[in-house]
């Protein structure tokens, strides 16, 4: 049966605090690569390349996934794929406890991969719900809400793995540091079957794909590559991912081959997560009042370039800065990608956002290029990756979403 939308008297509310909680979880899984990249490069002896299959593995299940969780949740809905999706993340968080005690980091990496399927079931159905569950124009609002959940999740992920792992980690062996891991992901485990199964039993409602206000030419194309808004916006969150996974994952290790220490450079993260959640409170209470989806992604690309330079002319505790201060700079791409990316696709809606959910396999590409960079010519100068990157996110800012034909 074809679902529907909600009556326009339902409210909102609880449907999307649902959706935040699940915004919480993405932020909190996601973001912990950043400690677990310097954990297990400690742990293991690993090669920056080597350390940065935490991100591969992890991303790189979006790519693999994202068409089959488009076919499942057509079969399940929006709802039942998100409990699906929670019980493929437990079943990663429970590899890790034989992982840590075979002192395996295929194993891990493994655990990882699985965690990642059941993200991108989640990402697949949670990002879309949150575009349509309302007004169009104020998508890109709706989503900075949850984006301030997901880095709320992403600094706790920092305060607490990043003491409990990285605090003392360069002084142990391998094997007694992975037995830090058994008990936090046992506890993991047990949140995300909890969620499932409240999730499961929620009365959280369907939401109809169609758009009544899409022209008739839209409305009778047969192929989803026949929407160039969304093609271009695919390759747009292809960068954009990656940009970030390489702004908030790659700092710490950047830290610490620049001279600073574990105890310090442990944070650096959670400053990439500040700016990333200011840009999104900013982008609540702007978006679209003062200033459009379109324009904010404009601001946002121009102003990474300028830190990215910055970042690389500049040294120490500045050049840091630069690179942490990437994160309110991009905070306002991920929201407002997908309504334009999204818009008057029709019944190709869950198809497209699986499109746009492969497109976060930047984040599984791109940090081991600038891994492979990194070793080959400069910590530093391995940022350069990002001004291409950024360049191409400004020209859908400006060009690319229009189109509406080839």
């Amino acid at each position: 049966m074809t679902p529907t939308a909600p009556p326009k008297t339902q409210s909102y509310v609880g449907p999307l605090l649902i959706i935040g909680t699940l915004f919480f979880v993405f932020g909190f899984m996601t973001w912990l690569n950043s400690v677990l990249i310097a954990f297990f490069k400690q742990a293991f002896s690993l090669s920056t390349v080597g350390s940065n299959l935490v991100t591969f593995a992890f991303f790189i299940s979006y790519t693999l996934m994202a068409i089959p969780s488009s076919a499942l949740l057509k079969r399940t809905g929006f709802k039942n794929g998100m409990s699906i999706g929670l019980v493929v993340m437990a079943l990663g968080t429970i590899v890790f406890i034989p992982a840590a005690q075979a002192v395996s980091y295929p194993l891990f990496l493994g655990g990882l991969f699985l965690i990642g399927i059941g993200l991108t079931v989640l990402q697949t159905a949670s990002n879309p719900y949150a575009t349509i569950l309302g007004p169009r124009e104020s998508a890109a609002q709706r989503i900075s809400i949850m984006g301030v959940s997901n880095k709320l999740a992403g600094i706790f992920s920092q305060l607490i793995f990043g003491g409990l792992l990285l605090t003392g980690s360069n002084t142990i062996s391998g094997a007694v540091a992975l037995e830090k891991l058994v008990i936090p992901y046992t506890i993991l485990t047990g949140i995300l079957v909890m969620l499932a199964i409240l999730i499961r039993y929620s009365n959280m409602p369907e939401v109809s794909e169609e758009q009544d206000d899409a022209p008739a030419e839209l409305t009778q194309r047969t192929s989803i590559w026949q929407f160039p808004n969304l093609v271009l916006g695919v390759l747009t969150l292809f960068c954009y991912v990656g940009a970030e996974v390489i702004a908030g994952d790659t700092i710490i290790n950047y830290g610490l081959a620049i001279g600073f220490s574990n105890d310090e450079a442990k944070h650096f993260t959670t400053y990439t997560l500040y700016g990333l959640l200011a840009g999104y409170i900013l982008g609540i209470v702007a978006i679209p009042r003062f200033i459009s989806q379109q324009m904010a992604l404009r601001i946002g690309s121009i102003l990474a370039l300028i830190l990215t330079t910055g970042a690389i002319l500049t040294s120490g505790f500045t050049s840091i800065m630069c690179v942490a201060l990437l994160g309110f700079a991009i905070s306002p791409i991920w929201p407002a990608i997908w309504p334009l990316a999204l818009n008057q696709l029709g019944k190709f809606t869950k198809l497209g956002s699986a499109l746009l959910i492969m497109g976060v396999s930047g984040g599984a590409l791109l940090p081991l290029l600038h891994g492979y960079l990194t070793d080959a010519v400069s910590p530093k100068m391995a940022y350069g990756l990002l001004l291409p990157l950024f360049g191409f996110i400004l020209y859908y800012a400006t060009v690319g979403y229009k189109k509406s034909s080839w």
